[in-house]
C-alpha cells in the first residue's frame, strides 16, 4: 500500500514537472521568435529614415526622391590612418559617384566624372568654366576595391581637391600612377536620400 502510494506521488511529481518544462519552452520559443519580413520600400516609423551613409556598401539601393539607384561598387580609402568612400553608382551615361568623409562630422559630395576635360591640378587655384576653385588639399594613399569600380583589387592613389567660395567642388584623382581623372561635385546631406540595404 505504501508503495503503490509513493509510485503515485512519484508519477504526479513527474507529470507537474514535464508540464513546467514544456511551458517554460514554449514561452522562451515566443521570446526568440524572429520578426515578421518587413517591406524594405514602405515608409519607415523611425526617426532615422535615411540610414547610415558610413555604412554604405555595394549592392545598397539609394533612393533619391526621383530617382533609385544602386551601389555598383565602393572604393575604400586610406592615407595615413584617414580613411574614406567613394561608392559608385548606377547610372546611364556617365560616371558619377558618392563620396562619404568623416571629418569629423560626416561630409557627403555627388561627383560626376568630367572625361572631356584633360587638366591637371597644378597651383593653389584653378579657374573652370567661369568658376575659380581653390586648392583644399592634396595627397596619396591607398585604395582597397569592392564590387565593381573598374580598378584592381588593391593598389595607390594620388588626389587633390579644390572647392569654390560658393561650395562648388572640383577632384582630381590618379589611380596606380595612370592618368589625372577629372570630377565636379557638390555637397549633399545625409537626409536628402534614403539607403536600403542590399543582402
Amino acid at each position: 500500500m505504501i508503495e503503490l502510494l509513493l509510485l503515485l506521488i512519484l508519477i504526479v511529481g513527474i507529470v507537474i514537472g514535464v508540464l513546467i518544462y514544456t511551458q517554460r519552452s514554449r514561452s522562451r520559443k515566443q521570446d526568440t521568435a524572429p520578426p515578421p519580413p518587413q517591406d524594405p520600400f514602405a515608409a519607415s516609423s523611425t526617426t532615422d529614415t535615411a540610414g547610415d551613409p558610413r555604412a554604405i556598401k555595394a549592392g545598397d539601393m539609394i533612393d533619391w526622391g526621383t530617382e533609385r539607384t544602386w551601389i555598383r561598387g565602393t572604393l575604400r580609402l586610406s592615407e595615413g590612418g584617414y580613411t574614406w568612400s567613394e561608392h559608385f553608382l548606377e547610372v546611364e551615361g556617365g560616371k558619377r559617384w558618392l563620396s562619404v568623409e568623416e571629418d569629423p562630422d560626416v561630409e557627403l559630395a555627388l561627383w560626376t566624372g568630367r572625361p572631356d576635360l584633360t587638366m591637371v591640378p597644378q597651383g593653389k587655384n584653378i579657374e573652370l568654366e567661369g568658376v575659380t576653385y581653390k586648392l583644399e588639399e592634396k595627397g596619396s594613399g591607398s585604395y582597397r576595391s569592392e564590387g565593381t569600380t573598374g580598378l584592381k583589387a588593391e593598389g595607390g592613389m594620388d588626389y587633390a581637391d579644390y572647392e569654390s567660395d560658393d561650395g562648388k567642388l572640383l577632384a582630381f584623382e590618379r589611380f596606380d600612377h595612370g592618368n589625372w581623372e577629372v570630377s565636379t561635385g557638390e555637397k549633399v546631406h545625409a537626409g536628402t536620400f534614403t539607403i536600403f540595404p542590399g543582402s
